[in-house]
């Protein structure tokens, strides 16, 4: 098998799926564009925004991708490609898609709140707490990890961080042209990408050099405007215009597939244990997240994407579609690396790490194409400062979500109009940006970055357990969120008995206690939901 027919094989069964599958979660939802979404009935002009398809999923898909998608799945190629590349066909299908999908209809449902808001609808209120508590606290390592990452990107690149200031002034720009002086998106669209690009090169000529600290206190001050300024001025502009850069790469990259015809040089299975990383499961599942299925992608589609989706037909573009093109990325990312000898991926895997690997991949790619003649170097430096914009697109998402965790989790049921000083959005991101620039400083942050993929992956088991007590409530066949949610438990549960055993063992006491308030948390939430569905008026319902 060869790097085309990955390709091909992963572009038709996505089609079919997003036609087939995505056919079949509208009418199991009983998705209905004669319900009002809050993007109108709450419009505030700060969060509950509406905005058009393409500007939505440009927004949604950048901040779900950010290094996810490429990462992950060059890490676990070192298992070979063939249990990778299954992972990623079925999981974005069959899992990461329901789950997608169904947070931003089931948010939408309830005036676009989080999944936590779900879980104390039809779990209980200590449930919504516990979840709220876990989510903003793995925001928050997201956030001091994210910042140090790219700082140190600017500090090494100090190109790139010349490029993400223009990007910021030139979305705020775009934003002001569609929503304030009604430009059409079309034209608009156009001169944004065209800028857009214009600002990569301008970074080359005038490179701002900081080191890293500065940096740091920079893109604190940045995230926390992003937090509490109106969506559509900035995030929402933002992320739709810097995922034309991402989608140029995937295109190049896919392009170059076809040009380069690579054969896949690595195994098609090495091994069931990795250095590093774990036994084949559950490790596979943790490591890569985004592209098949990813818990972070619950608290964007539930958080800031479902406050402005227009109509509910758009969440499958939005969530279902946005999966799927995650998971070609991720597919494109195995080619890229799976196309070298398996000594050299190894080299440059172990030495650089895996952003390198997967840069000098698609720069061979794109090489390959005869009427772009790009350089292998300029390859390498487009496609590492793509991985890095969308670095930082993470960042700034994951402020303005935990913003939203950490208001939710004060809310007052009795009494949910009235605002307490920990709802103020102003206040609520200080916080949060404070706690995580805490951490950051701490000189922590990495050593508790092994838990965080089973953290994440666990966010994805509970979005899934909170989905089916809804869609269960409503009467409906609920094994099509059921079984990716049994199999996500047992993937999570499985990942932090070992996190619990092996950090123990070797004495680290602080990481062997955080998974195991974090296994328990998962047990705690599990049995609440059973006895809901076995004690409850649940009973009655079918399963399918």
């Amino acid at each position: 098998m060869n790097g085309i027919e990955l390709i091909v094989i992963a572009i038709a069964m996505y089609a079919v799926a997003y036609k087939l599958y995505g056919n079949f979660l509208i009418k199991r939802l009983e998705v209905n564009n004669s319900n009002p979404t809050p993007s109108h009935t709450m419009n505030d002009g700060v969060d509950y925004c509406p905005a058009k398809p393409p500007v939505l999923l440009g927004h949604h898909f950048a901040s779900i991708a950010g290094a996810g998608p490429i990462v992950g799945p060059v890490i676990a190629a070192g298992f070979g490609w063939v249990p990778v590349y299954l992972w990623i066909l079925f999981g974005a299908v069959f899992i990461g898609g329901v789950h997608d999908f169904s947070s931003i209809i089931s948010s939408v449902r309830h005036q676009s709140k989080s999944i936590g808001f779900i879980i104390q609808t039809y779990i209980g209120e200590s449930g919504k707490k516990l979840f709220l508590l876990f989510s903003w606290a793995t925001l928050i390592l997201v956030i001091a990890v994210f910042t140090i990452i790219v700082a140190d990107t600017f500090t090494h690149i100090p190109s790139s961080g010349t490029s993400s200031i223009l990007f910021i002034l030139l979305a705020i720009a775009f934003g002001l042209a569609i929503y304030r002086f009604k430009v059409s998106l079309t034209i608009g669209t156009i001169v944004g990408v065209i800028l857009l690009f214009l600002c990569i090169f301008a970074g080359n000529y005038f490179p701002i050099q900081l080191n890293a600290l500065t940096w740091q206190l920079i893109l604190f001050a940045y995230i926390f405007l992003a937090s509490v300024t109106p969506v559509w001025i900035l995030l929402q502009p933002r992320d739709y215009l810097n995922s034309f850069f991402l989608y140029a790469l995937m295109i190049g990259g896919l392009v170059g597939v076809f040009f380069a015809a690579p054969s896949i040089n690595i195994p098609a299975f090495s091994s069931f244990s990795l250095d590093k990383v774990g036994y084949l499961f559950p490790a596979l599942f943790v490591t890569v997240a985004c592209g098949a299925i990813s818990g972070f992608h619950s608290l964007v589609g539930s958080g800031t994407t479902a406050k402005q989706l227009d109509k509910e037909s758009d969440a499958r573009l939005v969530g279902y579609g946005g999966m799927l093109i995650e998971g070609l990325l991720a597919v494109l990312s195995l080619t890229a690396v799976a196309s070298m000898v398996n000594k050299e991926f190894i080299d440059i895997l172990v030495n650089k790490g895996p952003v390198p690997a997967f840069s000098l991949g698609v720069a061979r790619f794109l090489n390959a194409i005869p009427f772009l003649n790009i350089s292998s170097e300029a390859g390498q430096t487009f496609s590492a400062l793509a991985v890095s914009a969308f670095a930082l697109t993470s960042l700034d998402t994951a402020a303005r979500l935990a913003r939203f965790m950490f208001q939710e989790f004060f809310e007052v049921k009795e009494n949910p109009e009235k605002e307490s000083i920990f709802q103020n959005r102003f206040v609520a991101t200080g916080i949060t940006v404070a706690i995580g620039a805490a951490l950051t400083f701490s000189g922590q942050t990495m050593s508790i970055w092994p838990v965080f993929g089973s953290a994440n992956q666990l966010l994805a088991a509970l979005a899934l357990l909170a989905l089916t007590a809804w869609i269960a409530y409503l009467r409906k066949g609920i094994l099509f969120v059921m079984i990716p949610m049994l199999f996500m438990f047992a993937v999570t549960l499985t990942s932090l008995g070992m996190l619990v055993i092996t950090n123990y063992n070797s004495e680290n006491y602080t990481l062997s206690v955080i998974s195991l308030l974090l296994f328990l948390l998962a047990v705690s939430l599990g049995f609440k939901t059973y006895n809901v569905l076995v004690n409850g008026k649940e009973t009655s319902r079918e399963l399918i």
